[in-house]
């Protein structure tokens, strides 16, 4: 699948790490560097301008290692960018640390998933086919 971008940034493409990589890294575009205090949050712009078809969405996600080492995420995980969209890309980050922590220009800060979805009609009916599972909720299933 091709897809059309404009890079206003000065940074590459975003590219796949690997051959099986489903996300595609996201590099913050910054004039100055941006620090995260503990629990703070902040809109970090990309450079990039997407053109998606119709029926496709860009989910922005977090990179599982800056969560994990330094408590960083993407605050509405995932992020959905949509067909008709075509402002820039922004990230919205949250530092869930306990420690500051600074963007800085060109820092891989998400990924980009590009991921097929379906529209549906709503068919209104009156009661729903029985499950085994029925209306169990969290946990109901046993397993861990």
């Amino acid at each position: 699948m091709t897809i059309k971008i404009i890079n206003k940034s000065k940074h590459p493409l975003p590219q796949y790490a690997t051959g099986a990589s489903a996300g595609m890294d996201l590099r913050a575009e910054l004039s100055e560097n941006v620090t995260l205090a503990p629990l703070e949050r902040a809109l970090i712009k990309t450079g990039l301008f997407i053109e998606l078809p119709v029926g496709y969405e860009a989910q922005v996600r977090p990179r599982s290692g800056l969560a994990a080492k330094k408590g960083i995420t993407v605050l509405n995980s995932p992020g959905t960018i949509d067909a008709d969209y075509r402002g820039e890309i922004g990230i919205i980050l949250v530092n869930l640390s306990n420690e500051s922590f600074t963007i800085e220009d060109g820092e891989r800060v998400a990924q980009l998933v590009i991921s097929k979805h379906e529209h549906i009609t709503w068919s209104e009916v009156e009661v729903l086919e029985e499950t085994s599972r029925g209306s169990g909720g969290f946990g109901s299933t046993g397993t861990n």
